[in-house]
């Protein structure tokens, strides 16, 4: 008899509004592939075309993926807060099996998290590559804690590459390439979203999240891994 696979991860998000309404959003991600779960609509806006601003770089073709993934998985979200500004300030809470996490925060600083984790497990193989920092998903996390999880992340598939004996980057002269590509696709994407976001608190959520990456290469470039390379001295001795 088979045994069950791992449960299916879950992530409310709730959004205690300025007007006293909470708006909530689950998402749910399959405990075994942390691929997106989410009931398809029958119809999409027409922003979410892939042909509509698709990304550079994506493999996709509209014959096979007439929708872009990302825009599928974020419509719910961009279309509640198409009116709302950035800079409003609430109480985030995001509530998993695990534990609890709040904040009082802006309001693109709230959306970012959960665009973040939606772009990561959607689907999009450009994207797809972010999607294991979905299992330790971290709301409000600093540069310094998402630039450890981008670097453990990336070196771990080194590991797994390694063990299918094919081409890895020990070095890590890839990761900022790559981190490039993810920004390319950011901006894209910011694009698109003027066709739907009348404010400015969702293209500011994405706009966060570009910024990480950009630091992180940033940071690796200027000053490299000395910082991080301190923390393992129970390794060197």
């Amino acid at each position: 008899m088979d045994k069950p696979g791992p449960s299916p991860l879950r992530f409310e998000y709730r959004f205690h509004l300025p007007d006293g309404v909470i708006k909530t959003f689950e998402v749910r991600l399959d405990g075994e592939t942390l691929a997106l779960q989410h009931k398809p609509r029958a119809s999409y806006p027409h922003w979410a075309k892939l042909e509509f601003g698709q990304c550079p770089g994506c493999p996709l073709r509209p014959e096979k993926h007439p929708n872009c993934p990302i825009a599928m998985s974020l419509v719910d979200v961009l279309e509640f807060f198409k009116d709302s500004l950035s800079s409003d300030e609430l109480l985030v809470e995001i509530v998993t099996d695990a534990r609890t996490y709040s904040k009082r925060t802006s309001l693109s600083n709230g959306i970012s998290g959960i665009v973040g984790l939606q772009m990561a497990t959607s689907g999009c193989p450009l994207f797809n590559k972010l999607k294991p920092m979905a299992l330790t998903h971290l709301p409000f996390a600093n540069l310094r804690e998402t630039m450890y999880r981008y670097l453990a992340m990336y070196m771990l598939a080194q590991h797994f590459l390694a063990k299918r004996k094919k081409p890895t980057d020990i070095g890590m002269e890839k990761f900022t390439e790559m981190l490039e590509g993810l920004r390319a696709a950011n901006r894209a994407f910011v694009k698109r979203l003027y066709e739907v976001c009348r404010k400015d608190a969702s293209l500011n959520a994405i706009v966060h999240l570009d910024c990480f990456a950009d630091n992180t290469a940033f940071s690796l470039k200027t000053l490299g891994l000395d910082g991080v390379e301190r923390l393992f001295d129970g390794y060197f001795d």
